[in-house]
């Protein structure tokens, strides 16, 4: 049993420090070994409960690197830590339940196969259902080495899952040898040829950024970073104030060339928001065209809340609405483009923080539970989406995608964006819940696959920090620095080019469920292995 945990502390610890942005990626190439091994001695002893065992081994590895890699949510909410981390843990110690059940009904190589089919179909659930929080999917860890992975652009971040899947898979093998004849320089010397398997695809990644991306054009772009604290700063102010605030920050930044102006997720947050059905006539919105005539050649790309009310009905008139005393109302968190000559555009946030600005499942839990959701601010209360991905186009032209803050961690869910025009991408952001932790740089950093993804240079405007400008490679070109109040400027480059990933998405992980769901009923059926029990 003691020898079983070191296992899976060793797993664990592995895990966390091959995590962006503090660790060293190299580790993870062999972090999963301890955890396969693991299955393996569990499976082949002669005790009984081996599927509750290896769940409670396991799951202490799999916590240590969700408590080293996300224990920066607590700074917003210990709830909302304390459900992620430990349910998080709880499904890669299933999912290595799942590989040990498929050895007892499945060829051992065979099980090698469903084991990585297995996972990559969870991280893949893991970016859709109700409870998703996809931080952790193996892909995200190179965020740090985007000169490793170029080739992003053909396979996504789902790309990296695979390899770092495959290269353990094969140090296992010798990782057993070493185990079972204790020499291990003898084993470390026949290991040593396959770190080929790391390096060809680093080496491909090299020669890919070799090559030259032809931007169409360029546009100016200023981020604006108002470091306001969101717990006790920002909800004392009007929007009427938070636009003279922007002015007054970017008024050195913004020139007669400049064509946008970035504010952070939210900004304009005062209230219930702005009124979807008669902003328009609101002083806010007469201030907006004001300050739109003093730079005719700009588009204001702000994050603001907003709300539609609907008339009083028996049934909620959208799956998101929440119930009023005389009706019901939908809330979101929107980003609106205005400029002068120009009709105002407006996208609503569609991917959500879970617990925070919406119930999962709220048809089942709200009337158990009733409307729980966590208070960072403002009005509590499930947010609302929409279904298309909305790309802002400016009069003279260009086109961005308006992504809000989590929705950049989603890969397959941005090439919405690009697939629909979007020739550079615009991430607007609200990091300072987490304050001054990894989750802010954790979140840059992730920001960096997106633009190898889709050969998309990305201007980021986050309110405390970090405001950036990432080029269509993943390099960050110009940083604010955390809880600094100011501006940046950039020339930002225009691509239209569609790479593969655009294109196809998530391919890898769609082979990957069909692959999964066809050796699960192999496996349920028992014809290539007699049945042992569980």
């Amino acid at each position: 049993m003691k020898k079983n945990l070191l296992l899976s502390v060793l797993g664990g610890l592995l895990l966390g420090l091959s995590w962006p942005t503090y660790g060293f990626s190299f580790l993870v190439f062999f972090a999963l070994i301890p955890f396969f091994y693991l299955v393996e001695e569990i499976n082949a002893d002669q005790q009984k409960k081996k599927g509750l065992r290896l769940f409670g081994t396991s799951y202490v590895g799999f916590l240590i690197w969700n408590l080293i890699s996300t224990w920066w949510i607590y700074n917003s909410t210990a709830f909302g830590a304390a459900f992620a981390i430990l349910c998080n843990s709880s499904f890669y110690a299933i999912i290595l339940c799942l590989y040990r059940w498929s050895l007892t009904r499945l060829p051992k190589k065979t099980s090698l196969i469903f084991l990585v089919a297995l996972w990559m179909t969870f991280e893949k659930f893991h970016l859709n259902w109700d409870f998703s929080w996809p931080w952790l999917n193996l892909g995200n860890v190179f965020s740090e080495d985007i000169y490793w992975i170029q080739w992003y652009e053909y396979t996504g971040a789902f790309g990296g899952t695979l390899w770092v899947l495959l290269v353990n898979l094969i140090g296992l093998k010798y990782f057993r040898a070493y185990r079972q004849s204790g020499e291990l320089l003898t084993n470390l010397r026949k290991f040593a040829p396959n770190l080929i398997w790391i390096a060809i695809p680093i080496a491909l990644s090299l020669l890919l950024y070799q090559s030259d991306l032809k931007p169409i054009g360029e546009t100016e772009v200023v981020v604006l970073q108002p470091n306001i604290d969101p717990y006790e700063g920002k909800y004392q102010r009007s929007n009427i104030e938070l636009l003279a605030l922007a002015e007054e920050l970017t008024q050195n930044q913004i020139q007669p060339t400049t064509e946008y102006l970035l504010t952070p997720e939210a900004y304009l947050d005062e209230g219930y928001g702005l009124d979807l059905r008669q902003y328009k006539t609101a002083k806010l919105h007469q201030k907006l065209r004001t300050f739109n005539a003093k730079h005719p050649n700009l588009a204001l790309v702000t994050g603001a809340q907003s709300y539609k009310v609907y008339p009083p009905s028996e049934k909620a008139p959208s799956p998101t609405a929440n119930k009023l005393r005389s009706g019901w109302v939908d809330i979101y968190n929107s980003v609106f483009q205005f400029q002068k000559e120009n009709n105002d555009q407006r996208y609503h946030k569609s991917k959500l923080v879970v617990g925070v600005e919406y119930m999962p499942y709220k048809a089942f839990f709200e009337p158990i539970i009733g409307e729980f959701l966590l208070d960072f601010g403002g009005t509590i209360a499930t947010r609302g989406v929409q279904k298309y991905r909305t790309v802002f186009e400016h009069k003279n032209g260009m086109k961005t995608a308006p992504i809000v803050c989590y929705e950049s961690i989603y890969g397959a869910f941005v090439t919405g964006y690009v697939r629909n025009g979007a020739q550079f991408l615009s991430i607007i952001t609200n990091d300072a819940w987490w304050g001054n932790t990894q989750g802010h740089q954790q979140l840059l950093s992730y920001a960096r696959l997106r633009a190898i993804e889709n050969r998309r240079a990305i201007a980021r405007s986050a309110n405390t920090g970090i405001s950036a400008f990432i080029n269509a490679k993943g390099e960050v070109e110009q940083t604010l620095a955390y809880e600094k109040e100011g501006s940046l400027t950039a020339k930002v480059q225009l691509h239209d080019q569609l790479t593969f990933y655009s294109v196809y998405g998530d391919y890898l992980a769609r082979w990957s469920i069909f692959l999964f769901g066809l050796l699960f009923c192999i496996a349920l059926s028992g014809r290539l292995k007699e049945k042992e029990a569980f």
